[in-house]
């Protein structure tokens, strides 16, 4: 599903955040990106995600050289392909549970009523059926998390990519976040998740340890 060929992410015409990295994952995996502060994970799963673009080498998604496509397909493909989850949350505070879980399908042209029945079935599936009405501060941490995940869910996404996701959770909510992880990956979901923490990763089918950057596996 994912080809990356010798990529390289350059920065001011001299800093090199990514050096010629190459790896593939499948359809279906399960991935962890692990490796130190400034190393270059956030940098790889900004392209992956289709935030960022590299200055050399090349990404194929389903085959699909997509390094070098233009903002409105880029867009277009990150709207209908990829999901998703991120440390803070990036909630909107004074939207409801609901409403947050709504947007992504706002912007992909969705009905109201189309929409808010899927956000009520995403929120039911990650436990908060009982708490679309609440907004983000209302809610605890892991409770935030769950929201997330099915904001990223929302547009039915084939991978689902998660930055620290249980960063800024206790240790109860992030084993809770991790199996929800767990049961979509069951259920065919390609995930890439980048962490700090061996322990999670070691979760993961396959880990890619990143060193200034470039593989170190």
């Amino acid at each position: 599903m994912i080809e990356c060929e010798k990529l390289a992410r350059e920065y001011d015409n001299s800093y090199l955040a990514l050096k010629g990295v190459s790896f593939e994952i499948k359809k279906g995996q399960f991935a962890a990106i692990m490796g130190p502060s400034g190393c270059g994970k956030s940098t790889l799963l900004n392209i992956l995600g289709l935030l960022d673009r590299p200055t050399k080498g090349h990404y194929r998604l389903d085959g699909a050289d997509v390094s070098h496509m233009g903002d409105r397909e880029r867009t277009l493909l990150r709207r209908s392909s990829i999901g998703f989850v991120f440390q803070a949350f990036n909630l909107l505070p004074r939207l409801s549970a609901l409403d947050n879980v709504c947007l992504p399908m706002t912007y992909a042209g969705a009905s109201r009523p189309e929409r808010e029945e899927r956000a009520r079935k995403l929120l039911t599936r990650v436990g908060l059926g009982h708490k679309t009405k609440h907004t983000p501060l209302e809610l605890s941490g892991g409770e935030r998390q769950r929201v997330g995940i099915a904001r990223a869910l929302s547009n039915n996404p084939r991978i689902l990519l998660a930055d620290e996701p249980t960063g800024n959770l206790d240790s109860k909510s992030s084993v809770e976040i991790l199996a929800l992880f767990h049961e979509l990956h069951k259920e065919g979901m390609t995930i890439i998740l980048v962490t700090h923490d061996a322990n999670i990763a070691g979760g993961a089918q396959r880990v890619l340890h990143i060193k200034d950057g470039q593989l170190a596996n």
